[in-house]
C-alpha cells in the first residue's frame, strides 16, 4: 500500500510546482538569449581596458562555437542521465564561465572563460525546451509559446540597453557578473520543485560521434564566421575548413549508424514532421538574425536613427512575432491542428522580407516598421511550433536529441545567414561606394562595409550620401536573398502532415501521434492506481 501512495503522491505535486519551474526556465532561456546582447554593448570598453582588439571577434566566436558543438552533447545527456541534472550541470558551467570572465585580467583569458561559458550556454536552451517537453504534453503546449517569445524578444530589446547601463555605471565586468544572482534564483527553484523521474540508459556515449560532430560544427562555424572577414572565400584556409568539416560530418553519420547509444539517432530523421522542422528552423534561424543585423544598419544609416535605442527599433517585428506566437499558441491548444501556422509563417515571412527589400533612401520609419511586422508575424508562426512539431514527432526517450538537434538547426542557419547575407551586403556596398564616390568611396569602406555614426558624420556630403545610398542597395540585395530562401521553408511547410498532438484527448489520435504516447499512458495507469 505504501509504494502505491507513493506514486499516487508525485503526479500530485507536479501540477502545483510547474508555475515556479517555468519561471525558472524562463530565466535560463533569458541567461542563454541575453548574454551576448549585453556583452556585445559593452566591447568597446572591455578593449580599451584589457588591449587584444586584434583578438576581438574571438570573444564573440568562442562562445558561438562552444554553444553550437555542445548543444547536440547536451541532449543526449538529457536523455541518457536524466533531464533535470543535465540542465542543471549546464547552468553552473554557464555561472561558472561568467563569474571567470568577469575577473579576466587579458584578452586571452575572457577568450578563454567565454568558451566555459558558452559550453554551459550549449545546455541552457536545450535543457528549457526538452524539460517543457517532459512536462507539458504538446497539445497544451502551445499555452506557454506566447512566454517563451515574450522572453525571446524581451532579450533582444533590452540586451542593448541593458548592456550599456550596466557597462557606463557598474563597470563592464558587471555583464558577466549580472548572470550570477539569476542563474543563482533558477538553480534553487529547478533544485527545489522539478520532479522528474532519474534515468540511466545502458550504454555508453558516443564518444567518437560526439567528437567527430564537434569537429564538424566548429568548421562550419569558422567558415562562416571568418569567410569574407578573416580570410577570402576562395582562400586555402577557408577550403580547409570546408575539407574538415564535410569530412567530419560524413564519417560522423557512419558512426551513428554503429553506435549503440548515438549522439544524434539518425532514425530521428525517419519522420517527415521531424525532418521538415530542421529544414524550416534552419531557414527561421538564417532569415531573423540577418534581420536584425541589417534592419538597425538601415536605420542608423539612411534614416539617422541613434544607435543607443538600436534595440528599440525592432519593436515592431519584435511585437508583431510576440503577438502572432501567442495566437498561434492558444489556437493549437484549442483545436490541436497547426499545419496553417508554418504555412502562414512561411508566408508571412517571404512577404515581409520581399517588402523590405524594396527600401531605399526615401523610405520612411513607419513603412519599415509596417514591413518588420509582417516579417515578425511570419516569424512568430513558426518560432515555437517548429520545436512542438519536432518534440511530437519523437519518443519520449529522444525528447533531447529533437530539442538539440532543432535548436542546432536554427543556430547553424543563424551563422550561415549572417555570413551570406554579410558578404552580399559588403560586396554591394563597397561596388556602389566605388562606382558613386570614387576613390574616395572605395577607401571609405575597404576597412569595412558598416561604418558607424562617428565615422558616418565626418564624410563629405557627397559621400554620406553615396554612403546611404549603398547600404539601401546592400539591404536589397540582403533581405532579396531572405525572401528566397523563406520559400524554400514554404515548400517544407506544405509538405508537413497534421499529426494529432498528444495529448488531443482520442485514443485514434494518440495512435496516430507517434511513439511517444507510451510515457503519457503508464503516467495516467500510475495517477489511476
Amino acid at each position: 500500500m505504501a509504494d502505491k501512495t507513493e506514486v499516487a503522491v508525485e503526479p500530485e505535486k507536479q501540477p502545483r510546482s510547474v508555475r515556479v519551474v517555468l519561471f525558472a526556465l524562463m530565466v535560463a532561456m533569458m541567461l542563454a538569449m541575453l548574454d551576448n546582447m549585453i556583452v556585445g554593448t559593452a566591447m568597446p570598453t572591455i578593449v580599451g581596458e584589457l588591449g587584444g582588439l586584434e583578438h576581438l571577434s574571438w570573444v564573440v566566436t568562442a562562445y558561438t562555437l562552444a554553444t553550437a558543438a555542445s548543444t547536440p552533447i547536451w541532449g543526449k545527456l538529457g536523455d541518457m542521465y536524466g533531464r533535470k541534472g543535465a540542465f542543471m550541470t549546464s547552468i553552473v558551467i554557464f555561472l561558472i564561465g561568467s563569474a571567470l570572465s568577469g575577473m579576466a585580467q587579458d584578452m586571452g583569458q575572457l577568450i578563454g572563460f567565454r568558451a566555459i561559458q558558452g559550453l554551459g550556454a550549449g545546455g541552457l536552451m536545450v535543457g528549457v525546451m526538452a524539460i517543457i517537453g517532459d512536462l507539458i504534453p504538446p497539445r497544451e503546449r502551445g499555452k506557454y509559446q506566447g512566454m517563451m517569445a515574450g522572453v525571446m524578444a524581451l532579450a533582444m530589446i533590452a540586451g542593448p540597453l541593458v548592456g550599456g547601463t550596466i557597462t557606463d555605471h557598474w563597470g563592464w565586468r558587471w555583464s558577466f557578473y549580472i548572470n550570477l544572482p539569476l542563474g543563482v534564483v533558477a538553480l534553487l527553484a529547478i533544485s527545489a520543485v522539478l520532479h522528474l523521474p532519474k534515468k540511466r540508459v545502458e550504454g555508453r556515449i558516443d564518444y567518437l560521434g560526439a567528437g567527430l560532430l564537434t569537429v564538424g560544427i566548429t568548421s562550419i562555424v569558422l567558415v562562416t564566421t571568418w569567410g569574407g572577414s578573416e580570410y577570402a572565400w576562395g582562400s586555402a584556409r577557408i577550403m580547409e575548413l570546408i575539407g574538415i568539416g564535410v569530412a567530419a560530418l560524413v564519417g560522423f553519420v557512419f558512426v551513428q549508424t554503429k553506435a549503440a547509444a548515438p549522439v544524434v539517432p539518425l532514425h530521428i530523421f525517419r519522420s517527415r514532421n521531424f525532418t521538415l522542422m530542421s529544414i524550416i528552423a534552419f531557414i527561421t534561424g538564417f532569415v531573423m538574425f540577418g534581420a536584425t543585423l541589417f534592419l538597425p544598419l538601415y536605420q542608423q544609416s539612411v534614416q539617422g536613427a541613434s544607435a543607443t535605442n538600436s534595440g528599440l527599433l525592432l519593436l515592431p517585428m519584435l511585437g508583431a512575432m510576440l503577438v502572432t506566437s501567442m495566437v498561434a499558441g492558444r489556437v493549437t491548444t484549442n483545436s490541436g491542428r497547426y499545419k496553417v501556422f508554418p504555412v502562414a509563417g512561411s508566408v508571412l515571412m517571404a512577404v515581409g522580407l520581399f517588402l523590405l527589400s524594396q527600401m531605399d533612401t526615401d523610405t520612411t520609419r513607419l513603412t519599415s516598421g509596417v514591413y518588420m511586422a509582417v516579417l515578425g508575424a511570419g516569424m512568430g508562426c513558426l518560432m515555437q511550433i517548429t520545436m512542438l512539431v519536432a518534440q511530437n514527432s519523437v519518443e519520449m526517450k529522444d525528447m533531447g536529441v529533437a530539442s538539440s538537434t532543432s535548436t542546432l538547426a536554427r543556430t547553424l542557419g543563424s551563422s550561415f545567414g549572417v555570413a551570406i547575407m554579410g558578404a552580399l551586403f559588403n560586396n554591394r556596398v563597397q561596388h556602389e561606394m566605388a562606382e558613386r564616390a570614387g576613390a574616395i568611396g572605395s577607401k571609405v569602406t575597404e576597412q569595412s562595409a558598416q561604418l558607424d555614426a562617428a565615422s558616418l558624420a565626418k564624410l563629405p556630403a557627397a559621400a554620406r550620401e553615396a554612403y546611404q545610398f549603398a547600404v539601401s542597395s546592400g539591404t536589397h540585395s540582403a533581405f532579396l536573398l531572405g525572401a528566397v530562401v523563406a520559400v524554400v521553408a514554404l515548400v517544407a511547410a506544405v509538405f508537413v502532415k497534421e499529426v494529432p498532438l498528444k495529448g488531443a484527448g482520442s485514443s485514434k489520435a494518440a495512435e496516430e501521434g507517434a511513439a511517444g504516447d507510451a510515457a503519457g499512458a503508464q503516467r495516467a495507469v500510475a495517477e489511476a492506481v
